[in-house]
């Protein structure tokens, strides 16, 4: 049996992959109301950031993703993962021009088509941008919900806080009241900071800030970014993100002029009124290089983790937790860039 610590996207994908090899586990989770997979967007973007690049092997973690999302779906009854095109309006000349550029990469092109024009008396678009398909977003939220309820009733979740020193280390096994596990999987995000095994690892938590808003964008239901993400509903709410908060004291708490700022993007983005209903923030646990590490311990071969996730998390959920599983129950190596060990 194995023993998996937190069920946010990491974990939930742990525990489904040894679930589809027949392999018993415990999960242990301290049950959190806001996390940062619970208030993810869980968005799934080809291509992203300034540079506008290509999102890291896309294509084939996207095929990954879908199978496996799609499975839970079938197996739960409830929809969660939503294809739906991304609209990238540029913000200025100067990503226009940036713009102009890498459309005429072939990698580019695969995810892409022509810009069907927004309602300009609702969307600002003086510089023009890009449609993206093969994307879309996963109801983070509903998914780790329902599979809670799934293993909770088989008797595979349950709730609990563990301290490091909860935990007995052997060679052969982990010993948690009373049971024994054959590894413990550290899947706690950015929490993992303060546990000792880890102190060492490159950790860069970014708190994010998410509001929920609610505007009349007249039947648009791309997803939309011009500055800031913005994802349409069906009961015209939007969900609007995110800041990037480098330093901060409250995980929960947020940076009011990182707020403001991105109201003033969302404003800016839009002509049309927008009242805003609620906000969260939550701490998404990056790594150095935005890495996304996996693996067991160097001093401990029966301690797992799974981290480094970040905002990306729907997208490499499922195939970072195949290769770790693999790892873990057939010894086959690691990828050499996201292998824990090999990042000291």
């Amino acid at each position: 049996m194995h023993l998996i610590l937190g069920q946010g996207l990491a974990g939930t994908a742990i525990a489904w992959r040894l679930w589809e090899r027949g392999l018993p586990f415990l999960i242990v989770d301290r049950d959190e109301p806001v996390t940062s997979s619970k208030i993810a967007a869980g968005l799934l973007t080809p291509i992203t950031g300034m540079r506008m690049s290509l999102n890291e092997n896309y294509g084939p973690w996207l095929c990954e993703a879908v199978t496996f999302y799609r499975h839970k779906e079938r197996l739960l009854g409830q929809r969660f993962l939503h294809a739906q095109p991304h609209l990238r309006l540029c913000k200025n000349g100067k990503e226009a021009e940036r713009w102009a550029k890498r459309q005429a990469d072939a990698e580019v092109q695969r995810f892409t088509r022509a810009l069907r024009t927004p309602d300009p008396s609702i969307f600002t678009n003086q510089h023009g941008g890009f449609e993206m398909k093969h994307a879309g977003w996963l109801d983070t939220a509903g998914y780790l919900s329902a599979s809670r309820t799934y293993f909770e009733n088989a008797g595979w979740w349950m709730k609990a806080d563990l301290s490091a020193s909860d935990i007995a280390l052997t060679q052969d096994h982990v010993t948690w009241q009373g049971r024994d596990f054959s590894h413990v999987i550290h899947c706690t995000g950015w929490a993992a900071m303060k546990h000792p095994l880890f102190d060492w690892v490159p950790f860069q938590p970014v708190r994010g800030t998410i509001l929920t808003a609610r505007a009349d964008l007249q039947g648009e239901r791309r997803i939309l970014h011009h500055g800031c993400w913005m994802l349409p509903h069906k009961d015209g709410t939007l969900r609007v993100g995110s800041t990037f908060e480098l330093r901060f004291d409250d995980p929960h708490g947020f940076d009011a002029e990182a707020v403001d700022e991105l109201k003033r993007k969302l404003h800016h983005a839009v002509h049309v009124p927008v009242e805003i209903l609620d906000q969260q923030s939550a701490v998404r646990p990056a790594i150095a290089q935005q890495r996304t590490l996996i693996g067991t311990h160097p001093a401990q071969p029966r301690v797992a983790f799974f981290n480094g996730l970040g905002s990306k998390g729907t997208l490499r959920a499922p195939h970072f937790s195949a290769l770790l599983v693999r790892h873990l129950i057939d010894q086959k190596p690691l990828p050499p860039a996201f292998d824990l060990r090999g990042n000291l």
